[in-house]
């Protein structure tokens, strides 16, 4: 099968309340471990790549490697997503190079110019059979070439965001209601804007709305890390239930990041900590594997409830 695009996906998230993960790749044991979870549990999976791995991984060997899991998982539906482009440059070389989905960032600009930018990419997307994703108001954190403070973070405006997507012509739009990028999410305790999020949702009848910096920041992963040698104090995230929750107002897409990187590398951690006479790379990054399928497998069973029958 080959890829597929969001909209069928999230026709059947939003009308079954539910959502679909959007997990970051890098490598190919992270792809064969979303995979094998997505093919395990029946689940649509997109496959999202940021401007860091692209650069890290190198494009043409993402390429190969999402070609690979198509083989390997053909009766699941994957869609290929750039996450956070920052330029019609980038969108326009990635829809060319074959991605199903690109979200265009513009949410640093001032409002017009931000719409200016997600029409260009609207204009040349729609036409080459790719959905386009955009972001109204900013989210704080750190996660790749995203660095926002959290002086500098602010919430989307409903009325804002229905001028915008009548406006833009886009397919999704990435909202801020309190989630943030990267393990560091609330100084205190945690809450997510739920009321806005209804709001926008009454607003915007039908249209998939997205969370961003979404990861759960699972206890259990940060104190293996911790346990084993790494050093990530006070990390908290997103708790699950209000992840849940939010699949029932709209939201139909849910990236995860950070709990990923978590998994895998307290699973190494772990594994090297113990067995230090081991040097064999496929050792510990089959470990790191497990443990991004398991990560995976619990997100789409327990948060995201995109399990099919």
């Amino acid at each position: 099968m080959p890829l597929v695009t969001t909209t069928e996906m999230f026709k059947k998230a939003y009308a079954g309340r539910y959502a679909v993960g959007a997990f970051n790749v890098n490598n190919m044991e992270i792809i064969q471990g979303i995979i094998e979870a997505a093919r395990e549990t029946r689940s649509p999976v997109i496959l999202q790549v940021s401007a860091g791995a692209r650069k890290y991984a190198k494009a043409s060997y993402l390429k190969k490697l999402v070609e690979a899991a198509l083989i390997e998982a053909p009766d699941i539906d994957i869609a290929l997503h750039l996450d956070h482009g920052d330029s019609f440059e980038l969108c326009q070389q990635v829809i060319d190079d074959g991605f199903t989905s690109v979200m265009i960032d513009g949410s640093h600009l001032p409002y017009e110019e931000n719409i200016a930018l997600t029409r260009q990419v609207v204009a040349y997307a729609h036409p080459r059979g790719v959905v386009v994703e955009a972001e109204l108001g900013r989210l704080a954190g750190v996660e790749d070439a995203v660095n926002v403070d959290s002086k500098d973070a602010t919430y989307t405006d409903p009325d804002q965001a229905v001028d915008f997507v009548h406006r833009t012509g886009v397919d999704s739009l990435a909202i801020a209601i309190g989630t943030s990028h990267g393990a560091y999410k609330f100084k205190g305790e945690p809450e997510l804007d739920f009321e806005r999020l209804k709001v926008i949702t009454e607003k915007l009848p039908g249209f998939p709305l997205v969370l961003h910096g979404a990861s759960t920041v699972i206890e259990e992963f940060v104190a293996m890390c911790n346990t084993y040698g790494g050093d990530i104090p006070g990390a908290r995230g997103v708790p699950e239930e209000m992840l849940r929750e939010a699949s029932n107002y709209g939201v139909c897409k849910i990236n995860i990041d950070t709990d990923l990187r978590l998994a895998m590398t307290g699973a190494i951690r772990k594994h090297l900590m113990e067995n230090p006479s081991d040097f064999d790379p496929r050792k510990y990054l089959g470990v790191g594997r497990e443990a991004i399928k398991a990560m995976v497998t619990h997100k789409i069973t327990r948060v995201l409830g995109s399990a099919q029958e």
